[in-house]
Formats: C-alpha cells, structure tokens, sequence
C-alpha cells in the first residue's frame, strides 16, 4: 500500500483541496480517501464549535462513516466527487486516534492507494509522502503540525504577495531544505505537486 498524507497547520487552508486535486490529477492509481476528525466534550477540533462529529454512544470512542454522496458538498463527497474509489469520514476523541487504527487498518487491508487528511496520524502510520499545508497569513498553527513539521516531504504554501509566516517557534530554515511548491486557491494544486508526488506512489 502507498500512503499519501495530507496535513496543515490550520482549518480552512486547502488541505481538502490540494488532496482532492491530487486525487484527480493522479487517475492512474484507485484511491481510498480518508478524513480523520478529532473531537473533545462534543466540540470539533477543526473549528472549535459544537458539532455532531462524535459518536451518539458516548462508551465508543470513534466512529467511521463510509461516504455514499456523489452530490453532496462535505469533503468527503469531494474526494468522491474528484475520483477516489471509496471515501470515508473518520472521527475520534482527541488523545484516543489509537483507538481507532485497529479498525482502520482493517478497512485499508488490500487498498493499493490511500490518502489521509490528517496530521496525527503520522503517529501511527508511515506515510511514503507527506505534505502539510501553509498559509502564512494565518496565525493559529496546531501542535500535532508542529511536532510533524520536520517529516514534510515538500511544503505547500499558499501563495500571498509579500506574506510572511506569522508564527513563533517555527524554525524558518525549514523553508530552505524541502521543496517548496505555492499554490493558489480553489484548487491549491499544481502540475509541480503532481510531478513530485507522482514517483513517489507508483
């Protein structure tokens, strides 16, 4: 199985995007797509609301939906929409992703191709490439992000004319020794990404 991860340091920065075009750039190989979604005392760790990511049975520490919607507008149904063969939402406590991967590594036995949108589960699992998003004009940078910072492949960066990163603690010499790609929204892929990827999966 080739492992392709999706990360970023924030919500709302293209990490959907970039993983959907990806998806649909690289048609030659049958995708399984996975969102993974943490959760605390019924609050989403993506936008810091109450939400109904959490499973109805609080003695259940995770939940995993497998997308049916061609149609819809959740990010799962993009990554239907873009061309994998199957999609599936997975949601956990924060702190309890190991719960999970039992049950998650069943679902992937025999895929050829997998794409996860996460950060964390680089704890789990190693990936054959990784690439976190950036946009230096957002300011919030989650600690599973930096922790994983150093395992980047490549950096995909948001392009913003004279942005600087706006963060502290983030050594900035990072930025001279992987491959840097900017992208631009909506579709936060470019046929440079493709190029790099592509190798690195077959």
């Amino acid at each position: 199985m080739k492992l392709l991860v999706i990360g970023g340091h924030s919500r709302n920065i293209g990490k959907t995007s970039l993983a959907a075009g990806l998806i649909s750039a690289l048609t030659e190989f049958d995708w399984t797509a996975v969102k993974l979604t943490q959760f605390g005392h019924n609050v989403c760790s993506s936008d810091g609301r109450a939400c109904d990511c959490a499973p109805s049975d609080p003695d259940h520490p995770y939940a995993i939906s497998r997308e049916e919607d061609l149609l819809g507008d959740s990010d799962t149904s993009r990554l239907l929409q873009a061309g994998a063969r199957e999609a599936y939402w997975v949601r956990t406590r924060i702190g309890e992703l190991h719960e999970v991967i039992p049950a998650l590594r069943k679902i992937l036995a025999g895929r050829t191709h997998v794409l996860i949108e996460s950060n964390s589960i680089l704890d789990h699992l190693t990936p054959d490439l990784y690439l976190p998003v950036l946009d230096f004009e957002v300011s919030d940078f989650k600690a599973s992000s930096r922790s994983f910072l150093e395992r980047a492949d490549a950096l995909v960066v948001r392009s913003r004319p004279h942005a600087v990163p706006a963060w502290e603690g983030i050594d900035s010499g990072i930025f001279n020794e992987r491959p840097v790609f900017p992208v631009e929204p909506p579709s936060y892929c470019s046929a440079r990404i493709v190029d790099f990827a592509r190798p690195r999966l077959v």
